[in-house]
């Protein structure tokens, strides 16, 4: 007799195949020439270099979508576009010189208004799973309102898409259809296509 399973996997099964994903999103970001973490707001890029080089040994080219890091006469570091804009006049790079001696510079990368969490610094980089993000150091309540009800409505969307069930876009929607048929019972909405 066969074994009548679930499409839906277990919470342990979940948990490892979490687990499986996370450690194999470590060991690929482990392998970039750089370390990368971010905000809402904004992207930090370290790129170790080394100790004896200076600013006018770099190239260091922001552009609204695209990046280049390169030391002077060689490959570059990081040449790519970005998943998001960013905002040039707000993005910045210095070289900061580590306690232990070595150096690295230091990219601060201004999200443009209104962006998302990033899946990668370029596109043609590994991706990080940007649903298991949580945000570090970061209080809804410290946030503007404007802020606040964007990083509420994604994490509301975000679980419900998890759970399979309509985002709060997806919901309107269907309110507002299911209000208009209400409304007009005189209409056969039996061949309406909804998406």
């Amino acid at each position: 007799m066969a074994e009548n399973r679930s499409s839906s996997p277990t919470p342990s099964e979940r948990a490892r195949k979490d687990a499986e994903d996370r450690a194999r999103e470590e060991e690929e970001q482990s392998k970039l020439p750089y370390r990368w973490t971010q905000t809402l707001e904004e992207v930090d890029v370290n790129v170790p270099i080394p100790g004896n080089l200076k600013a006018r040994d770099l190239i260091v080219d922001l552009k609204k979508t695209h990046i280049k890091v390169s030391i002077k006469g060689q490959d570059p570091i990081i040449d790519g576009d970005f998943p998001h804009p960013i905002q040039t006049d707000d993005s910045t790079w210095i070289i900061s010189t580590k306690p232990d001696g070595t150096k690295e510079i230091a990219i601060n990368l201004s999200k443009a208004r209104g962006s998302y969490w990033w899946a990668h610094v370029v596109t043609s980089a590994p991706k990080i799973d940007t649903t298991k993000i949580v945000p570090e150091n970061s209080k809804l309540s410290e946030l503007d309102g404007e802020t606040r009800g964007m990083v509420e409505k994604m994490m509301y969307d975000q679980e419900m898409k998890r759970q399979g069930k309509p985002t709060s876009d997806e919901q309107k929607k269907e309110d507002i259809l299911k209000k208009f048929m209400s409304e007009h019972p005189e209409m056969d909405f039996s061949q309406a296509k909804i998406g």
